[in-house]
């Protein structure tokens, strides 16, 4: 069924639902195991290699370099429908699609090319970026050094989602003059040692562990300054979060509604003789998908500003490109905790449905707060308000990117 017969809103494009139907058997089978995986803590290594197989990785990628070609509003859709089956993956996927978004997002060259290639056929990266304890601000230490008169990587990183699943890992280092930079590393290097220790209570099945890199070789030409990567990165990444939440909204929905459909217990002094006919429960359904609605809405909105970032780094213009990156990182903290709330708040009120026997573990549904809280803990939301107030009291543009660490000089 479309979009619009689902009820959950016209796609972003005429094309749209051609684009997904190529996905969706791959959906419904993610679907299907979700809850079990999620009880046994089975990780989604089969079904990432299924749409591997399927050319999800290279969504974004232009047809001439043998991608899908999708705008930015039909990828965060395309996210949208892959977070309904199963939101882990699409947060194990964000590293990658990060990456991809980096390249096309490169003139046309060697560089370009190379990564192009791979990605058409296939392969996917992870992320090595964060790293925890006493790392600094201002400085990885991870590092590039010299050894053998070659170039090799060392350092430890955390939260390095997805890169269990990945053929390669996109880390960022400290380079040989003390430079921020970012390079690539094959995950089956020797030297490169991938752990799943994610010990969070949601996203339970990202891999989001630690990677350690042990006198990895590193190739110079993968090796680039981390200022020249996309400008509206923070945005991009950001916006994966957001599309991940309003799958999480349409999951629960999905799932809730079936629950209280069957549903033939019910309550002395409640307000129907089924809950499905109790206006009271029906009215909490309702909130439900208004909820995963509103944010879905939301995250359409969000994409189109960011595509006009990305279009405008090819016009030649810097004006231009400055203010279009300013915008769609200001929509994007416009959006963020507006989305958040909508699907903690969904997740929440979900289980006024059932009653008690909501709470039981074969159920899973707990997961979805779980989930919904631990994405909507990234990139801390507090200061999201306060970015969006002095952008409309001062005219302060958001800050484009962060960093995470001791600050120099404590």
């Amino acid at each position: 069924m479309s979009q619009i017969d689902l009820g959950w809103g016209e796609g972003p494009s005429a094309r749209y639902e051609a684009l997904a139907d190529r996905f969706r058997p791959l959906f419904a089978d993610i679907a299907a195991g979700a809850i079990d995986r999620e009880i046994h803590r089975t990780l989604p290594a089969d079904e990432i290699a299924a749409l591997k197989a399927a050319g999800i990785g290279a969504l974004r990628l232009p047809e001439a370099e043998g991608g899908f070609g999708a705008t930015l509003p039909e990828f965060l859709n395309v996210l949208i429908e892959l977070s309904e089956a199963e939101s882990n993956i699409t947060q194990a996927l964000r590293g990658h699609f990060g990456f991809v978004e980096d390249v096309i997002s490169k003139a046309e060259g060697p560089d370009r090319s190379r990564w192009a290639k791979r990605i058409a056929a296939g392969e996917i990266a992870g992320n090595a970026w964060t790293e925890i304890g006493t790392a600094s601000q201002d400085a990885f230490s991870t590092r590039v050094s010299e050894k053998d008169g070659k170039l090799v990587v060392n350092g430890a990183k955390y939260y390095t989602t997805g890169s269990l699943f990945a053929d390669w890992i996109d880390v960022g280092a400290t380079g040989l003059e003390g430079e921020g930079v970012v390079l690539q590393v094959r995950r089956d290097d020797p030297g490169v040692n991938v752990i799943d220790d994610w010990d969070g209570f949601g996203q339970t099945l990202t891999a989001s562990g630690t990677t350690t890199l042990t006198d990895v070789a590193v190739d110079p030409a993968d090796i680039v300054v981390d200022a020249e990567k996309f400008r509206y990165g923070a945005a991009f990444y950001q916006a994966v979060h957001l599309a991940t939440l309003a799958g999480i909204g349409r999951a629960l929905t999905r799932e809730v509604a079936e629950a209280v459909a069957k549903r033939t217990r019910n309550y002395s002094n409640a307000a129907g003789p089924r809950s499905s006919q109790d206006p009271q429960v029906l009215q909490v359904v309702g909130r439900i998908r208004s909820n995963a609605y509103a944010a879905g809405a939301i995250v359409l909105q969000v994409g189109r500003a960011i595509e006009r970032a990305h279009l405008a780094r090819f016009e030649d213009d810097a004006e231009a490109e400055e203010k279009a990156n300013a915008i769609a990182e200001l929509e994007t903290s416009q959006a963020l905790n507006i989305v958040s709330d909508l699907i903690l708040d969904a997740s929440t009120i979900a289980f006024d449905t059932l009653g008690a026997s909501a709470t039981r573990k074969p159920l899973a549904l707990d997961r979805f707060w779980r989930n919904a809280r631990t994405l909507s803990s990234h990139n801390p939301r507090i200061y999201k308000d306060r970015i969006v107030g002095d952008y409309a009291v001062n005219g302060t543009p958001p800050p484009y990117q962060w960093r995470i660490g001791v600050p120099a000089g404590n």
